[in-house]
């Protein structure tokens, strides 16, 4: 169960937090709570499981980033976790996950891709590195919607 204090500061931090120095400040002042107060709660509804993650989102085009891919990897059982190691370790890759069932019923492996030009040579790259030569690269074209996740 939630208390109101709790409530209070969730409704805040689902949204955008101010770009300053010290953000947990502002929402203190406006959840009427010390600073204090919206640090150990934060951290208690994480602790707790009741707040999944408190993390940025990336606005990637703002940030300069031209394109944006999904690949999906077909890796074998065991190779997968070496092989997620491996795409891992690209700085473009911002996500690299194992996913069950498969996509398509092969493809396992799912890394997002972060690119600052139209380098396909990339992709053979982050083949080569970890031995997987059967991908697909799913390209966003249009981001339909991109929002933090709301709790109550």
């Amino acid at each position: 169960m939630l208390t109101a204090k709790e409530k209070q500061v969730l409704r805040i931090i689902q949204g955008t937090l101010p770009l300053s120095k010290r953000p947990f400040a502002s929402v203190a002042r406006e959840a009427k709570v010390t600073e204090a107060e919206v640090i150990r709660i934060t951290s208690d509804l994480l602790t707790r499981g009741l707040l999944r993650k408190f993390s940025a989102i990336l606005r990637h085009q703002r940030a300069g980033w031209e394109r944006n891919a999904l690949v999906v990897w077909s890796a074998p059982g065991n190779l997968c976790e070496q092989a997620g190691k491996a795409l891992a370790a690209f700085p473009e890759v911002t996500h690299c996950y194992e996913r069950k069932p498969p996509f398509l019923g092969r493809y396992n492996l799912f890394t997002m891709v972060h690119l600052r030009d139209h380098h396909e040579d990339c992709f053979r790259k982050m083949a080569a590195a970890s031995g997987l030569q059967d991908y697909l690269v799913l390209e966003s074209v249009f981001e339909f919607k991109k929002t933090s996740m709301e709790y109550c």
